[in-house]
């Protein structure tokens, strides 16, 4: 069920944030274990708990933590890391221009850069997902419970990360595939549309992770090209109706500068 928008900016942005706080949870979860196993990969390469949780805080990106992780290892020199991060977070860059386009025209940019500055896979997906104009303080509600988690979870990871059982962290991280359902499949009932273009996309995952030469591309690759050419196809194919990208109402649109 949709909460209710009231009238004033205030109430609304209350109403968005909890929103976001409730949809962010098992967001949060999941980057706990997650982080949990990066933050041992990181304590293997003799990265400190400070370290590792400075890097989260500033990153928030788990393959890119990972590929910072493999060239200090490797010793490899700062080109090296600047490259590889360009390349496996330029994803990101995609998805904020997205998400520019269903946020009110008005919205200042602090709050902008806010917004970008947690953009992930995951919060990305749930606020894709948000029908009519996306109010900032949705992201700021996921973001609340789900940085936290992330930093947490690595920063732990390096301290007591070989205490916990495998079983253990494997479970926790089932709440974040769980979340990826619940935007997924819910979309993909209402709209054939979204229904193909999620099965595109995992047909050419598939394509890229077991044919020979495409499956050596970064996974940071393969998303930005699947994304690009998925997406593309889609908006020629069956381009979604403006008043439908602009929302049902007036009171969606109007969010505070």
């Amino acid at each position: 069920m949709e909460p209710r928008l009231e009238t004033g900016n205030e109430n609304e942005n209350k109403t968005w944030y909890l929103r976001g706080l409730r949809d962010g949870i098992p967001i949060g979860l999941g980057y706990f274990a997650v982080g949990f196993t990066l933050g041992i990969a990181a304590r293997e390469a003799g990265i400190t708990a400070f370290q590792m949780g400075l890097m989260s805080l500033m990153m928030h990106a788990s393959a890119g933590q990972f590929a910072v992780i493999t060239i200090i290892a490797g010793q490899s020199g700062y080109v090296a890391m600047v490259l590889t991060q360009m390349v496996v977070n330029i994803r990101y860059l995609l998805m904020s221009c997205a998400l520019s386009q269903k946020i009110s025209p008005r919205t200042s940019l602090p709050r902008r850069m806010l917004m970008a500055y947690f953009v992930t896979d995951e919060i990305f997906g749930i606020s894709s997902s948000v029908k009519g104009t996306l109010n900032p303080f949705y992201n700021y509600g996921a973001a609340t419970v789900a940085s936290p988690g992330w930093v947490i979870g690595t920063f732990l990871g390096v301290l007591v990360g070989n205490i916990l059982p495998p079983s253990m962290v494997s479970a926790l991280s089932v709440a974040l595939y769980g979340m990826f359902l619940a935007v997924v499949i819910p979309a993909a009932k209402e709209d054939r549309a979204v229904a193909m273009v999620v099965l595109a996309s995992m047909a050419g995952s598939l394509v890229f992770t077991y044919l020979p030469l495409l499956r050596d591309i970064s996974g940071g690759t393969r998303i930005i090209i699947l994304t690009v050419v998925i997406a593309a196809a889609a908006a020629v194919i069956r381009p979604v109706p403006p008043e439908k990208i602009s929302g049902a109402s007036a009171e969606e649109t109007e969010v505070q500068s």
